[in-house]
């Protein structure tokens, strides 16, 4: 891949081949809109949006919707421009520029200009740019894990979305800067600021720029949509960058990026690798203790926890009696596992008992944990393990510590206040302050699956509730921003629970007509692509309850319900969601000067 030349080096960029990592973290979802009064009929939900999503989006042109704003320029004649000098200290240029059938672009059925590029000093970048319908929108989309790829085919929360489907977004996504998966970019300065803060912020200049010459005028409209790293991309760009888009939607945010990949995925490792052992869990003891899990919670037939919050299921319920051996007709604990459990579900803490990441794996979630907290194998490595090694080794302090491992991780409020003061700065988006970002009219949607194996969804309630503090309460940030929460669902998708969702459409209309997404319904489709259950998630604190005794697969049987634990929330937690923490970092005379500051 080209790379830009760098004009101050803090050491030699030449890279160790490829990590392994094993950390991208899984991106995906997609979401059917209600718009209805909290607590009205779903029925129709999926209908009505799709027509609000035209509507929306055609009010944005004076173009008719069949062919949209047509290009001022082939896609061959957008590669000879030279634009390196268009947007101020965001110097780019274009690597290639070629046509895309309809047919072959993942993201809808339309034909497209595919503008690839780079950004100084190697943020590989891709923008889709319609060449027939566009509707003077821009979406960029973010990506998953530590990112180190450009991957533009797909936005985790708008399957379904007509608008995206037929061309009416321009559509580009980035590499954050590096361009391998684990964690070895960051024993560079300039790439750790990029993929820390800076790196999103430059492709929207970039974009724009390229889509006002591409077709003769700006885009009317941006937005964002990213889960996971996405997430955490998305509220960073709320938070630093208020004015680069109207709309942003924040799937299962890693925005405590510093705690998230140190003390949270090392706790989950060292409780199950208890004393440095064998694991004491395995993904064959996920079925039956899922099972005992959805008893001890009083789910319904459905195996679905729509307030796993307020569950407090104690593993030792279940423990082995003297001499008793568990089987799967008998299923039962060890005292280890016990253990184990009991941490896992508790959450990282330090000797006084304080938390050290603001959230904790929820009841409910177990099936979902293979592969992340728990091995294949007593033996075998859990991707925890791996989500650490990568952190520790190379992301956090000043110079690589290669021999660090998961095992490392000290929970002590000493140590943490040592790795946070090191990390919190270049990498978290977790300020509460939203202001900016509201003033210039903006739109958040969050959303989180409660059975969130990798990032658990109490750290974004915990923020939600941050951010409410910080605005005015609760009316004034609804005004603006909601939080959705998807019972068992997992990571990004997946899970037990209907995963599939456009909140795209949502925000759309959110931001071009003012209308707020009073409930959202969630699908399960199957593989061939036919829904076979539906239901509402409306916003916090409130959860989806059968209340009319309808079937249960049915988004119209449910009705919203206050949940008392969500909303009564508290932790005690040593560190804080504060404005304040964050650093720049800059080249200054020949060295990287790191200071206060947002940008």
């Amino acid at each position: 891949m080209p790379t830009l030349f760098r004009w101050h080096r803090w050491k030699s960029a030449t890279f160790m081949a490829t990590l392994a990592a094993g950390l991208a973290l899984v991106t995906g979802g997609s979401m059917a809109l209600a718009n209805g009064a909290t607590g009205s009929a779903q029925a129709a939900a999926s209908t009505s949006a799709s027509v609000n999503a035209s509507a929306s989006v055609n009010a944005t042109t004076s173009s008719s919707a069949s062919s949209g704003i047509a290009p001022a320029m082939s896609c061959a004649g957008i590669a000879s421009q030279d634009l390196a000098a268009a947007v101020p200290d965001v110097p780019f240029e274009i690597t290639s520029a070629t046509e895309l059938a309809a047919g072959s672009n993942t993201l809808g059925n339309w034909a497209a200009c595919v503008v690839k590029g780079v950004i100084a000093p190697q943020i590989h970048f891709e923008l889709r740019l319609p060449q027939t319908g566009w509707q003077a929108n821009y979406l960029q989309v973010g990506c998953g894990g530590l990112c180190g790829s450009v991957n533009v085919n797909s936005a985790p929360a708008s399957a379904g979305c007509v608008p995206l489907t037929s061309g009416a977004f321009a559509v580009a996504s980035s590499d954050e800067g590096h361009s391998q998966g684990g964690g070895l970019f960051s024993t560079d300065p300039t790439l750790r600021a990029d993929f820390g803060y800076k790196s999103d912020h430059l492709l929207a200049q970039a974009a724009k720029a390229l889509i006002k010459t591409y077709y003769g005028q700006a885009a009317t409209h941006s937005y964002f949509d990213g889960c996971s790293q996405g997430g955490h991309q998305a509220l960073t760009e709320a938070q630093r960058y208020p004015t680069d888009f109207d709309g942003i939607i924040a799937g299962a945010p890693a925005n405590n990026f510093t705690a998230l990949n140190t003390f949270s995925h090392a706790w989950t490792a060292q409780s199950v690798y208890l004393d440095g052992g064998p694991a004491t869990i395995t993904n064959a003891d996920l079925a039956a203790l899922h099972e005992a899990v959805l008893k001890g919670c009083g789910a319904p037939a459905d195996g679905i926890i729509a307030d796993p919050l307020s569950c407090t299921w104690d593993p030792a319920t279940i423990k082995c009696a003297a001499g008793q051996t568990s089987t799967s007709a008998d299923y039962c604990l060890t005292a280890d596992q016990v253990t184990t459990l009991r941490r896992i579900y508790a959450g990282p803490t330090d000797e006084n008992g304080e938390l050290l990441y603001p959230g904790y794996q929820l009841r409910g979630s177990e099936l979902n944990w293979a592969g992340i907290i728990t091995p294949a194998t007593a033996t075998g490595a859990s991707g925890d393990i791996s989500f650490v090694r990568e952190t520790i080794r190379y992301q956090i302090f000043n110079s690589p510590q290669p021999t660090l491992t998961y095992k490392d991780i000290k929970f002590t409020a000493a140590y943490y206040k040592k790795v946070m003061a090191l990390g919190e700065g270049m990498y978290d988006a977790t300020d509460p302050d939203l202001k900016a970002f509201k003033a210039a009219g903006g739109k958040l949607i969050l959303w989180h699956g409660l059975g969130d194996q990798h990032i658990p969804a109490v750290g974004t309630m915990a923020y939600y509730k941050a951010v409410q503090k910080v605005m005015g309460g609760a009316a004034a940030t609804e005004s603006f921003a909601r939080l959705f929460l998807l019972p068992g669902v997992a990571h990004c998708g997946g899970g037990q629970g209907p995963n599939t969702f456009d909140a795209l459409t949502a925000m759309v209309d959110w931001v071009t007509k003012g209308e707020a997404p009073s409930s959202l319904t969630t699908k399960s489709v199957d593989s061939s692509g036919n829904t076979t259950a539906t239901r509402p998630v409306y916003p916090f604190p409130y959860i989806a309850e059968n209340t009319t005794g309808g079937p249960a697969d049915e988004a119209g049987s449910y009705t919203p319900v206050k949940s008392t634990a969500e909303a009564g929330l508290r932790l005690n937690w040593l560190g804080s969601f504060r404005s304040g923490y964050e650093t720049v970092g800059n080249w200054v005379n020949g060295k990287w000067v790191v200071s206060k500051g947002k940008v």
